[in-house]
């Protein structure tokens, strides 16, 4: 017989090859959904040409996605956690590839906007499920170290989309940013195959318990939310209140739906939790400014500093490069420090971040100010991840990673809008493809001090938290 010190060295050595390959798994899954969003927006003018459709119809190829990904990502985490995750998560990388073939294929441009919905519906599922398999699959000494991956992953995905849409693009025409997509999905499927934990068996009765009136409220609530902060074109008028309205009117429907149904689709509990609520609420507060960069920072680079196109795209492209090298060093430290520790620190880097493209002039400003915003904005999100799914009961991993996925998505829909709103307003021009150069370089710095202002209210936020909580529940 061998002693036990030896099976338990020989049980680790095995396991060490599983959990990396449980990481590849989930790498790629994340890699794609992010992949999905960036690669669409560089082929806009090259679709709207291919279609002769406007600007405002081809903006729906990323809408759909969008949409789609923010209405339905709660409700396949918690879809996941009755029907079983590996099941679902490998339904939905079926879904994402056999979209993308639809997506390459499209005869019309309404077929193609369809077809990048499905294709949300499969990135929702990705997205939700990725992040509650890192609590059944990762040890817990490691689980920031993972988190750290997955952030990685998202951000190689984000910086990969435009640089490879335009080569994909001018080499073999637009329908390549879409079909690109097929092999990744087939190796990701694979790997998730393989090397993925198969599904605990469940009682035949969990499988009818699913909330479908919850899961319909809340994507009409949600979905009522995205198009008031997206339609109109940057202008806020009646139908933009009128879906506002009925978004809020939704919330009341949802909550009173779920308080009375024996299987809610989120617990209304969980919101009693105070850190729950507080790192949701702040996950929106950093996607918010996180959103503003993208939104912002084309039109201050072209019009205030002067820049062409190219060169645009390579000063912007610094950005997901430094949250791509950041990602595991942040991950790594979330495992030797407390993660409300982290969470500060990472907030702290943020603001100074965001007050540093408020005040500092030029291209080399605006790079330095990234390469403190980004690792700042890398630690909070490993920190803020791994203090969440931390001590999840596993039937509500799949539920929370969602919740989780559902606040930067509320996050970037309203950094996109609201910011960009400031932004247009602060440098007081009705367009600001056209306005002056001061115009722009005074939007830019009334911006990111707006976004200063977001950053130190999550900062009170989790200083106010963690100081009232015991230690045993941070």
């Amino acid at each position: 017989m061998k002693p036990v010190t030896a099976e338990r060295g020989e049980a680790i050595a095995e396991r060490a090859p599983s959990i990396r390959w449980t990481l590849a798994s989930l790498s790629f899954s994340m890699l794609l959904p992010s992949l999905g969003t960036s690669i669409a927006n560089v082929g806009l003018p090259s679709l709207a040409q291919a279609f002769d459709a406007a600007f405002q119809d081809v903006q729906w190829i990323v809408l759909a996605y969008l949409l789609a990904i923010t209405t339905l990502v709660v409700s396949a985490g918690r879809l996941g956690d009755i029907v079983g995750r590996k099941r679902l998560l490998l339904i939905g990388i079926l879904l994402f590839t056999m979209a993308s073939i639809l997506c390459g294929l499209a005869p019309t441009l309404w077929v193609l906007i369809a077809a990048r919905a499905l294709q949300g519906l499969g990135a929702a599922m990705m997205m939700a499920l990725t992040m509650a398999f890192v609590g059944e699959t990762v040890p817990k000494a490691r689980t920031g170290s993972a988190m750290g991956l997955l952030g990685t992953m998202s951000a190689v995905g984000t910086a990969l989309g435009p640089s490879l849409g335009g080569v994909l693009i001018a080499s073999f025409g637009w329908q390549m940013i879409f079909l690109v997509n097929v092999p990744l999905g087939v190796v990701t499927f694979a790997l998730a195959f393989r090397h993925l934990p198969v599904d605990t068996s469940g009682k035949k009765t969990d499988r009818a318990r699913f909330d479908i009136a919850g899961t319909l409220l809340l994507a009409l609530t949600l979905s009522a939310y995205a198009l008031a902060m997206t339609i109109g074109r940057g202008r806020f008028g009646p139908l933009n209140a009128a879906l506002l309205l009925a978004a809020a009117f939704g919330i009341g429907l949802f909550i009173f739906a779920e308080a009375r149904t024996a299987s809610p689709l989120i617990r209304l509990a969980a919101f009693r939790n105070s850190a729950f609520s507080a790192s949701l609420a702040m996950n929106i507060l950093v996607s918010t400014v996180m959103m503003a960069t993208l939104v912002v920072a084309p039109f201050y680079l072209s019009r205030a500093l002067g820049l062409d196109e190219a060169f645009v795209g390579i000063v912007m492209s610094s950005g997901p490069v430094i949250s791509t090298l950041s990602g595991l060093p942040a991950g790594r430290l979330v495992d030797r420090l407390d993660a409300p520790f982290v969470i500060v620190a990472g907030l702290i880097a943020m603001a100074a971040g965001s007050i540093a493209l408020a005040v500092l002039p030029g291209i080399a400003g605006y790079i330095a100010a990234i390469a403190i915003l980004t690792p700042g904005y890398q630690l909070f999100q490993a920190a803020n991840n791994t203090a969440v799914t931390a001590n999840v009961r596993p039937d509500q991993r799949g539920v929370i990673s969602g919740m989780l996925n559902l606040s930067r998505n509320l996050g970037l829909i309203t950094g996109a809008s609201v910011m960009g709103a400031v932004f247009a307003l602060a440098s007081a021009t009705s367009d600001i493809a056209t306005a002056r150069p001061e115009a722009v370089a005074s939007g830019m710095r009334i911006t990111f001090a707006v976004a200063a202002a977001l950053i130190a209210v999550a900062l009170v936020v989790v200083v106010v938290l963690y100081r009232h909580l015991p230690r045993s529940e941070r």
